[in-house]
């Protein structure tokens, strides 16, 4: 993907090292590009934005842009031409090696770069997730002396998974109302994997997806990467919008449906059971690949019933991979999830699976087993502290930004806020320089339809919580009142 001169592209990947760089400004943005240069994410003959487009996407004086720019043609990095504006220099690539591979994602503005990058010295707000429960010390103590010896005689290969952990996560299934045999489940090494073999088996170059609008940032790269044709299906407060998806679905004819029924992110709805029903009967009708995300699943019993997967609504000759995780509900560190579907597509899906790993751990997947049986009462702990958070942080926010609004999400662990009259990545921006990171809307709704939102996860400590929220609403109070400016001192 050519994103040669995007200023929003480049934004995003050094916007959050530009915040925790010292010395000026103008000369901290001089690094970093330099620093893209020298790594070639930006090549040789690469065109840099124009000076007010990357100032308004940083937001930043463009006073500061152009002395930066200044600076790198002085290295000798960059050179301007009249008509042209300003490319990496052929100077710059000399000595470069060749076998370095970079993403192919245009400027590193991929969720997965956040990740490989690390949070730095701010509170990031980038990642909704929890710490290990307790219990895997006890659980990992136990199978190591009771299991261990005989995994270690077992050959270590099972592309399906380890038929013990199939077996449970079958119960599993059947137990929330979708009854379910081992051999109709793979085992697959996180919900991410199992997303990325079903992309695998349904698409192909120019094939199109259809998904919830918003969605999650990763199935952007996912089906990008496949050469798949993302279609945004709206949301109301009960799901996918099922007149806006058999509309999609006639006019584009997608080859696979990609939906989040429980716990949707980033807003955090339940897919109410009648509309699960209509949507597998619509997919069916037009014979579209349905694949849901369920790895967002922990519940508070205090809070309302989750209807079965969507599979258990479907009729009989409908395709439907429901997938399912340990990572979020769990650890993330423990990365087991699985695909549950028919016997002829799981054996396929197997096949994908022997090709990509030959299976995932063998340990993993045996802790796992041992802590399937109990997971409703190991996650329940987890959603109520959930629960708890999620009202400290409305009340936070309706304290320190009364002008932010959002919708008190049914599970999940972040809120889906609106910006009223703002551009939420010209608002990150700012945010950097004020010592928090956020995900703008944008990241999860490339069609421009919820730039005024953020992903705002409270699945943090009080503490953290509060400092985060103080620190947004110095960030708002600035913009608000002064426009982009030249930055800040990180809080």
């Amino acid at each position: 993907m050519d994103r040669s001169g995007d200023p929003s592209a480049l934004a995003d990947l050094i916007g959050h090292r530009l915040s925790t760089r010292s010395g000026g400004l103008y000369r901290r943005l001089a690094d970093e590009i330099a620093a893209l240069i020298g790594s070639a994410e930006l090549p040789v003959g690469s065109r840099l934005p124009a000076e007010r487009r990357l100032a308004d996407s940083l937001a930043i004086s463009r006073s500061t842009v152009v002395a930066a720019y200044d600076e790198l043609r002085a290295r000798g990095l960059v050179e301007s031409r009249r008509g042209s504006g300003t490319t990496v220099a052929r100077a710059a690539g000399r000595g470069r090696s060749r076998s370095d591979k970079q993403m192919p994602a245009g400027y590193g503005e991929s969720l997965f770069h956040r990740i490989t990058v690390g949070p730095g010295e701010v509170i990031s707000l980038t990642y909704a997730v929890d710490p290990g429960l307790p219990e895997l010390s006890s659980e990992l103590i136990e199978l190591a002396s009771d299991e261990l010896p005989a995994l270690l005689g077992d050959v270590g290969y099972h592309p399906r998974g380890l038929p013990v952990l199939r077996e449970r996560i079958a119960e599993h299934f059947t137990e929330a109302g979708l009854p379910t045999s081992p051999d109709e489940i793979v085992v697959t090494t996180g919900a991410h994997q199992a997303i990325a073999l079903a992309t695998q088996m349904y698409l192909r170059n120019g094939a199109a997806v259809a998904i919830e609008q918003p969605s999650w940032p990763g199935c952007f790269d996912l089906f990008g990467a496949a050469g798949g044709r993302v279609v945004g299906v709206p949301l109301d407060d009960a799901g996918i919008r099922p007149d806006l998806l058999e509309a999609a679905f006639a006019e584009h004819q997608p080859a696979m449906l990609f939906v989040m029924p429980t716990f949707h992110n980033p807003t955090g709805r339940l897919m109410s059971a009648n509309r699960r029903r209509q949507v597998a009967e619509l997919a069916a009708r037009h014979r579209v690949v349905v694949v849901e995300d369920n790895a967002y699943s922990a519940w508070d019993p205090a809070g309302p019933e989750i209807p079965p997967p969507l599979a258990a609504y479907a009729p009989d000759d409908a395709e439907v991979l429901t997938i399912g995780s340990v990572s979020k509900a769990v650890w993330g560190g423990l990365r087991i999830g699985w695909i549950r579907t028919s016997r002829p597509l799981a054996e396929r899906l197997a096949r994908h699976k022997a090709l990509a790993d030959l299976g995932s751990p063998l340990i993993d997947q045996a802790l796992t087993a041992r802590l399937l049986p109990r997971l409703t009462e190991l996650t329940s702990a987890r959603a109520r502290l959930a629960t708890v958070r999620k009202k400290l942080m409305g009340e936070l926010l309706t304290e320190r930004l009364p002008d932010w609004e959002w919708s008190p999400p049914t599970g999940g662990s972040a809120l889906w806020v609106r910006l009223p009259d703002t551009d939420a990545r010209v608002f990150a921006q700012v945010a950097l320089r004020h010592g928090v990171e956020v995900v703008a809307g944008q990241a999860m709704d490339p069609s421009g339809a919820h730039n005024d939102y953020l992903r705002v996860p409270f699945a943090y400590s009080e503490q953290v919580l509060d400092d985060a929220v103080t620190r947004l609403s110095r960030a708002w109070q600035e913009l608000r009142r002064h426009g982009p400016g030249p930055g800040v001192p990180v809080v």
